[in-house]
């Protein structure tokens, strides 16, 4: 199912390029990220509150809430830097290089969690950076 949920992923993220670049047109990045991010903030609780899952607030471990809030601020700075770049930049230029994210996640996932890499995670990688340069050429 997980890969389900990730295809739907990569389709919304392509749609929120689409309508980002538009909506961002005349308005400062900055403006735009705090819009979309209180859209996604009450979307977020609605669905934590209609589903049932409030409870589950009171089992946050502090580990939890200290990874959950640096992980909440990369999102805010990888937001705010998106936008910034689609003020500027064509969106067809602008996702590829954001899509760079695949290849710093294998080193990441590598380094921080101990995660495997095998030959065909290095060299799915390896085509992404590839096809990224491509585009951007």
């Amino acid at each position: 199912m997980w890969k389900w949920y990730a295809l739907l992923s990569a389709f919304f993220a392509a749609l929120t390029a689409i309508l980002a670049k538009v909506g961002v047109r005349g308005i400062s990045g900055n403006v735009a990220t705090a819009i979309r991010t209180g859209i996604v903030l009450l979307l977020a609780w609605g669905i934590v509150m209609f589903s049932g899952q409030l409870k589950e607030v009171k089992d946050l471990s502090r580990c939890n809430l200290i990874f959950l809030i640096l992980s909440g601020i990369a999102t805010g700075l990888s937001w705010i830097f998106y936008f910034k770049a689609l003020e500027t930049g064509d969106v067809s230029k602008v996702a590829p290089i954001d899509k760079l994210s695949v290849v710093f996640v294998i080193i990441l996932s590598f380094l921080f969690l101990g995660e495997a890499v095998s030959a065909k995670v290095i060299i799915g990688g390896l085509l992404i950076f590839a096809g990224t340069l491509v585009m951007l050429l």
